[in-house]
């Protein structure tokens, strides 16, 4: 028996091996368990660089790199439903205002080409502020034009309101539901 000046956990009980039984093999790796009897190799120090995100020319001494004209335009076109819907809105709002003329359709004409000009230019100038601001005082990625694309499409909103308000008819009609 085993010897009685031992605590009882430290009591080990010997089994015969039985013939032709394959013992039971632990897993290579069970979590919060330590492998017992291998040597335990060393934490080498890391060597090769995290992966950074984009440096800027600003931070890094260089310039960034530049980017194909098709990766712009890409950037560009992300966005462009509320631009496109802004347009429509305008347009709609410049049908009824131009057909409410009664006239010659040259200068109305002339008047939502040079809006939709005007519009393109806000757009652009949406877009620089945005790569002047956001990337390089902020450091921040822009992946889409969505910002810029709303900027437009609230002013075309606003220019198909001001046509809207130049229709005497539209006017009236608004004066009478509201109640004014």
């Amino acid at each position: 028996m085993a010897d009685q000046t031992q605590p009882w956990a430290e009591r080990t009980v010997e089994v015969p091996p039985q013939p032709g039984a394959v013992p039971p093999q632990r897993d290579a790796f069970q979590r919060g368990v330590a492998a017992v009897g291998q040597p335990r190799t060393p934490r080498t120090p890391r060597t090769e660089q995290f992966p950074t995100v984009e440096q800027h020319g600003d931070w890094a001494g260089e310039p960034a790199p530049r980017r194909p004209m098709s990766w712009h335009l890409a950037q560009a076109r992300k966005g462009g439903e509320l631009s496109a819907a802004g347009a429509l809105f305008a347009f709609v709002c410049w049908g009824i205002w131009a057909i409410s003329g009664r006239g010659n359709l040259i200068a109305p004409l002339l008047t939502f080409v040079l809006s939709l000009l005007t519009a393109v230019g806000l757009f652009a100038l949406a877009r620089l502020l945005g790569r002047l601001i956001l990337e390089r005082q902020f450091g921040r990625v822009r992946r889409s034009a969505k910002g810029a694309h709303l900027v437009t499409a609230l002013f075309l909103v606003g220019v198909g309101v001001a046509y809207l308000q130049q229709t005497e008819w539209v006017v009236s009609a608004w004066n009478w539901v509201t109640g004014v």
